[in-house]
């Protein structure tokens, strides 16, 4: 094991952890073509590692060394594994440690959109959400509730944002994901019928039987704020909304997205 110990947070091997920010690791090419991102706590870097993930290093409290981490440790083989008292890496990373354990990882090059979809039946499209923590209970929901697939608009928050992999629990390593780089409608071309989740005149209701008679649907959840824009709902083949009581008229994008799926799931899985 190549065990280093920090008395310092200044070492500039530490960067990963503590300087540079999201957009940095993203473009940071020094091990990988693809950028760096970071994944936290045992359970996370596991799914990670089964992915086919790669760990550049690893920042781990003592007392994990030999007990949540040692299994990591050893698949890593022989990268550095700097660690510290508690005080020290919350100090270094900004927060405390909860799980213990964050590691570098490079990332891969994304799938094609052929690839993605070459099998799916439902799809999930994330068009303009920006806040991290709704991408990864996205991806959660998507991996527990039978989504085949995750395709994101270019202005979407990154699935490999820290924040996002934590509260996914890993999820964005189980889903298969790309980037959509041309308009939602593209997705004819692959057999999909697009379903806009919004609330217009002319929507009809999530457990409408037509919904479920679809081979191939790709379901279209927009921003926290405006949700989709006009053009994405005139385009789409169903506008659709979720039957609600006591005159709530909207769900948070993520609380939406988990009802969609379960409603919506290919029943031939």
């Amino acid at each position: 094991m190549n065990i280093i110990e920090i008395h310092s947070i200044e070492a500039p091997e530490l960067n990963y952890f503590s300087k540079l920010t999201e957009a940095q690791l993203l473009q940071h090419h020094a091990v990988s073509d693809e950028g760096v991102f970071i994944a936290e706590s045992p359970k996370v870097i596991r799914v990670a590692l089964q992915a086919g993930y790669k760990p550049i290093s690893l920042l781990c409290e003592k007392k994990h060394i030999e007990g949540d981490a040692a299994d990591i440790i050893q698949q890593c083989g022989d990268i550095p594994v700097y660690t510290g008292e508690r005080a020290l890496l919350a100090k270094l990373t900004g927060y405390t440690l909860t799980r213990g354990v964050l590691c570098a990882m490079q990332r891969k090059a994304h799938p094609t959109l052929a690839e993605v979809l070459k099998e799916a039946h439902r799809i999930v499209v994330i068009d303009g959400v920006v806040e991290a923590t709704n991408i990864g209970s996205i991806f959660r929901s998507a991996a527990a509730l039978g989504i085949d697939a995750v395709v994101l608009t270019t202005n979407t928050c990154d699935p490999l944002n820290r924040r996002s992999i934590r509260v996914s629990m890993g999820s964005v390593f189980l889903v298969p994901w790309t980037w959509l780089e041309t308009p939602i409608t593209s997705l004819h071309e692959y057999g999909f019928r697009t379903v806009a989740m919004a609330l217009t005149d002319k929507s009809i209701s999530l457990d409408d039987p037509i919904l479920a008679s679809e081979e191939k649907l790709a379901i279209i959840m927009g921003t926290e704020g405006d949700g989709l824009p006009h053009d994405t709902i005139s385009e789409s083949d169903y506008v659709v909304r979720i039957p609600m009581s006591h005159q709530v008229d909207s769900l948070n994008v993520a609380a939406a997205a988990a009802v969609a799926f379960w409603q919506l799931r290919w029943p031939h899985q």
